[in-house]
C-alpha cells in the first residue's frame, strides 16, 4: 500500500511515519507540508492513500481532497473536531483527532486495507462499525461548528496541472454551465466542476445574489440596473458586462440596494 504523509507540522508527520513503520506492507511514497505539493504528488504518484491535515498554508486538506476526488483514498488526521462531519461528506475513509494512539492508528489502516479488497469480510464490517462509532462520537459538537460556519473565502480551481486559488471577494460573477461553474474574476474566467446553487450555499449571501437562475452576481460588482424591453432588466458593471436579470432576480436584487 502506497501511502502520502500532507501535514505542515514536521512533528505530526513524523509520529504518522513511525506508526506506520509497523505496517511492513505499506510504503511512504512522499511527505508534503501543504496543500500545493500535496496535489502535485497525489496527481504524480498515484498513491492508494492520502493522510491529510486539515489546516495548513496555501491549500487546506478539504481543498485538496476535492482536487483529487477519485485519485485516491482519503484519511483525515487533525487536532479539530469540528470537522468531522465534513470530513466523511468527503467520503473519507476515516478521521483520526489528534493525538491518536497507535492502536487507534492501526484500526485506519485496517479499514484502508478493507477498502482496497485486501481484507476479509470482517474487516469489512470492522471498517463500517468504526465509522459509524466515529461518526456518532463527534456528531454534536460537529454539528454545531458547521452551523456557525464561515463563508466560503476562497474558490480552488484545478486546470490540468495548475491549481487557481481565488478569494471570493475577487470574483465578479458565476455563471451555470449544466454540471459547471464558469468563475468570471479580474477579466479571466475558470471552470469549475460544480453545481451553481451548491457554491451559492457556500459564499457570502450579503455578497453575492442569485439575480438569475444561470448567474450568481457579487454587489460589489454592479454599477447600475436597467431596463431591457417589458418587464425585463440587466445588471451593468464595473466592466461594462451586462447580465440578465430575472422578475424573482429584479425583486431581490430591489430590495438589497434599496
Amino acid at each position: 500500500m502506497r501511502i502520502i504523509i500532507v501535514d505542515d507540522e514536521m512533528l505530526a508527520r513524523g509520529v504518522v511515519r513511525e506508526y506506520l513503520a509497523s505496517h511492513p506492507d505499506v510504503e511512504v511514497v512522499a511527505e508534503c507540508g501543504n496543500g500545493f505539493e500535496a496535489v502535485k504528488a497525489i496527481t504524480e504518484l498515484g498513491p492508494d492513500l492520502a493522510i491529510l491535515d486539515i489546516q495548513m498554508p496555501k491549500l487546506d486538506g478539504f481543498e485538496v481532497a476535492e482536487l483529487v476526488a477519485g485519485k485516491c483514498r482519503i484519511m483525515f488526521a487533525t487536532a479539530f473536531d469540528q470537522y468531522a462531519i465534513k470530513a466523511f461528506e468527503y467520503r473519507a475513509l476515516d478521521y483520526l483527532l489528534k493525538p491518536f494512539s497507535q492502536q487507534r492508528f492501526d484500526q485506519a489502516i485496517s479499514q484502508v486495507r478493507a477498502s482496497l479488497g485486501q481484507g476479509d469480510a470482517a474487516q469489512v464490517a470492522t471498517r463500517e462499525a468504526t465509522r459509524d462509532v466515529v461518526r456518532d462520537a463527534m456528531m454534536e459538537s460537529a454539528r454545531d461548528a458547521s452551523a456557525r460556519g464561515k463563508p466560503l473565502g476562497r474558490v480552488v480551481i484545478r486546470d490540468g496541472a495548475r491549481v487557481h486559488v481565488i478569494a471570493s471577494e475577487k470574483i465578479d460573477y458565476i455563471e451555470a454551465q449544466d454540471d459547471y461553474v464558469q468563475i468570471h474574476t479580474e477579466g479571466k474566467s475558470y471552470l469549475k466542476n460544480q453545481r451553481l446553487s451548491d457554491l451559492e450555499a457556500q459564499l457570502d449571501a450579503d455578497k453575492f445574489l442569485r439575480i438569475h437562475r444561470s448567474y450568481l452576481l457579487n454587489l460589489e460588482c454592479l454599477v447600475r440596473i436597467e431596463p431591457a424591453g417589458k418587464d425585463s432588466h440587466v445588471a451593468i458593471l464595473k466592466d461594462g458586462g451586462k447580465l440578465p436579470i430575472s422578475r424573482s432576480g429584479y425583486q431581490k436584487i430591489r430590495s438589497v440596494i434599496q
